[in-house]
């Protein structure tokens, strides 16, 4: 099973991105040629960004969540995972129903400053629509983890004069910051690798899925499309890996 669905495919996967006119040299094309290169930080630069906004977000939400017990807590716990059930395109759809040429915020910024504000086609949109299915994957895990936090800890920290910031920065990261890490790298992983979004939204994007799909559908471009497949693939794997190693040793550290 595993050599059926993963070895043999991604051996041919790098054996296609080797062939062609340029040869192994393919997989040099995403750092020499100037549009590939713009995709690829393009892609690191969102993924990145989206990360980031997801931990901080998420982790308040989930910790709040986790701590507190008040009426509808449960169904607002659900409402925050509901986008788990939504394809990207989906999510695709309802940026474009808020920010785009039609949606609800550029006829609110119309009636408040006579301008169409329209950004569901370009990069922020997209930013938008990759936080919106992110947040409650690391909500889940951001609550499983605070969870298992020890209150006397915090506890402590207060009774010896810890003001609430210090809590947070000595106690509360420190003990999530296992959860975050893991949960941070699958953020990056599915930002990184995620399509149905950006096909939907892609009208001014650049990221490397559009442009491997569009060398493997517009131009018939078997061998780069692979390159930049396989290239994409040993990246977010890498982050993926880094990511278990940092949060294994956090792991061991504070046993």
């Amino acid at each position: 099973m595993f050599a059926a669905f993963w070895l043999l495919p991604i051996a041919r996967l790098t054996l296609v991105g080797a062939s062609g006119p340029n040869g192994i040299a393919n997989y040099a094309l995403v750092l020499t040629h100037p549009s590939y290169f713009r995709s690829l930080v393009s892609t690191l630069a969102l993924s990145a960004g989206v990360t980031l906004a997801t931990l901080i977000v998420s982790g308040i939400a989930g910790l709040f969540l986790s701590r507190n017990r008040f009426p509808g807590r449960a169904f607002l716990t659900a409402m925050l995972t509901f986008p788990l059930a939504f394809p990207g395109v989906v999510v695709g759809f309802m940026v474009i129903l808020l920010a785009g040429r039609q949606g609800v915020i550029g006829q609110v910024a119309q009636w408040l400053t006579g301008e169409n504000l329209v950004f569901a086609y370009s990069m922020a949109g997209l930013f938008l629509g990759y936080l919106y299915f992110s947040i409650p994957r690391v909500i889940l895990t951001v609550m499983a983890a605070a969870e298992k936090l020890d209150p006397k800890l915090e506890e402590a920290a207060r009774s010896l004069g810890a003001s609430p910031w210090r809590v947070v920065i000595d106690v509360l990261i420190p003990g999530l910051k296992p959860a975050l890490i893991s949960a941070g790298a699958i953020c990056f992983a599915t930002a990184m690798g995620a399509f149905g979004t950006a096909f939907t939204l892609a009208t001014r994007i650049n990221v490397l899925p559009i442009t491997i799909y569009t060398e493997f559908t517009n131009y018939a471009n078997f061998s780069v499309a692979a390159a930049l497949s396989i290239v994409l693939g040993v990246l977010t794997w890498l982050v993926l890996n880094l990511a278990r190693t940092f949060a294994g040793s956090t792991v061991a550290a504070a046993a």
